[in-house]
C-alpha cells in the first residue's frame, strides 16, 4: 500500500522537530490531555473510554495494543512542536520548496501527432515554492488525496516535463498508478 501524500507532507514536516515526541504511553497521554485540555477530549480524539485515558495517565496502564499505541502516537505528532511545525512550512512554501521522490505511471497529452505512451517513472524533482504552499493549504483546508497528487502531478509537469515552462507548451501530464510517492522539505 502506497503512503498518502498527505502523510508525507506530515512526515517532512516531522523531519523539524528539534525533540523526540515523549515515547512512553503514560508520556503520550499526559501530553495528549494536556493539549486537549481534559481526559474527555484526549478519549474522544482516540477512540477509548475516559477511564481508560486516566489509566494511563496515572500509569496503571502501561501497553497499548498496536492500534492504540499507533493512534495515539499519530495524535501526539499532530500536536508535537507546532511553531516548529509552521516554521519550517513558512520556509518551504516561500523560499525553500520541496522535493518530490515518485515512482508512478505518467502520460501525456498534447497537440496531435505527439503523443507518448503511458510508462512508470522514478523521478526526484525539487518544486519551487509555490507548489510547496499549494500542497501545505490544500492540506490544511481537508483537501482529497486525489487533489493533494494532483497539485504534485501539475508541478512535475511544470519542472520536470516542461523545464520551467521554456519547452513543451501546452504538453499535460497524466499522474496514475502510484507506486511511490514521498516529499522531502
Amino acid at each position: 500500500m502506497v503512503d498518502s501524500l498527505g502523510d508525507s507532507l506530515d512526515r517532512a514536516l516531522e523531519g523539524a522537530f528539534t525533540r523526540r515526541i515523549p515515547q512512553s504511553a503514560q508520556a503520550q497521554m499526559k501530553y495528549l490531555v494536556k493539549q486537549l485540555k481534559g481526559t474527555k477530549a484526549a478519549a474522544q480524539a482516540l477512540g477509548i473510554s475516559q477511564r481508560t485515558v486516566e489509566r494511563y495517565v496515572t500509569g496503571k496502564l502501561k501497553r497499548p495494543r498496536q492500534d492504540l499505541r499507533g493512534r495515539l502516537e499519530r495524535e501526539v505528532k499532530k500536536r508535537w512542536q507546532p511553531q516548529v511545525r509552521a516554521k519550517a512550512r513558512k520556509k518551504a512554501a516561500s523560499s525553500d520548496g520541496l522535493v518530490v521522490f515518485t515512482r508512478a505511471r505518467f502520460g501525456f497529452t498534447a497537440e496531435s501527432g505527439t503523443t507518448d505512451d503511458a510508462r512508470i517513472r522514478d523521478i526526484t524533482q525539487a518544486l519551487p515554492p509555490v507548489f510547496a504552499d499549494q500542497l501545505f493549504t490544500a492540506r490544511e483546508q481537508g483537501a482529497t488525496e486525489q487533489r493533494l497528487q494532483q497539485i504534485a502531478a501539475d508541478g512535475l509537469a511544470r519542472m520536470y516535463f516542461r523545464a520551467n515552462n521554456s519547452r513543451a507548451d501546452g504538453l499535460g501530464v497524466e499522474f496514475t498508478d502510484v507506486e511511490r510517492l514521498d516529499i522531502e522539505l
